[in-house]
């Protein structure tokens, strides 16, 4: 049983796709959004779950206060959990449900960035396709967001894109959490 840790639906239990779907465990997104609430990056958040699954977290952000998420999963029987989900939440005004593949949606860009984006792929996801993904979000980031990866611990650490770098990384069991950021570009005049 997969359960919302805190916030508005704290408690509430989530539906989870019968197979093909991973969800993190509560004591893990605990610890996530404990992290993620210390750094601000919540409250008030334009939030992007990748591979959703159930959408536990991109609801969990919500439900802590993140102003907006949009789940975004490839897998048929996913995308119906997390619209289910959503409503029976009565969260259809602040969580969009986008039935797509990660690495299509990220491509597309976004036309108002992202505060927080999640990413939870199935531990088989080859690195090479989470790297797609990853380097799809630049431009699509507000300056202050965090982007968070989500993987076993036997992965290896993200190829993170030019336009992103790691501050953060926490081993939870057999869960590894990546947590990186917009690269700040020096301000000043280039001609001084």
């Amino acid at each position: 049983m997969t359960r919302i840790v805190a916030g508005t639906v704290g408690g509430r239990t989530l539906q989870v796709p019968a197979k093909g779907t991973r969800p993190t465990s509560d004591r893990v997104r605990e610890a996530l959004f404990a992290r993620l609430e210390h750094l601000g990056a919540v409250d008030g958040a334009r939030v992007l779950d990748l591979y959703a699954g159930s959408g536990a977290l991109g609801i969990e952000a919500v439900s802590r206060g993140a102003a907006h998420a949009t789940l975004v999963e490839a897998a048929r029987a996913a995308v119906e959990v997390c619209r289910r989900n959503v409503a029976v939440l009565g969260l259809a005004g602040e969580v969009a449900v986008v039935a797509d593949r990660a690495e299509r949606f990220t491509a597309r860009g976004a036309a108002q960035p992202w505060d927080l984006v999640l990413l939870d792929p199935p531990y088989d996801v080859p690195e090479k396709d989470l790297a797609v993904v990853l380097a799809g979000l630049e431009g699509s980031l507000s300056p202050d967001a965090v982007v968070v990866v989500e993987r076993s611990a036997r992965s290896p650490e993200p190829t993170w894109p030019a336009g992103l770098e790691r501050f953060d990384e926490r081993a939870h069991g057999e869960t590894r959490v990546w947590c990186a950021q917009p690269v700040t570009q020096p301000s000043g005049d280039a001609l001084a």
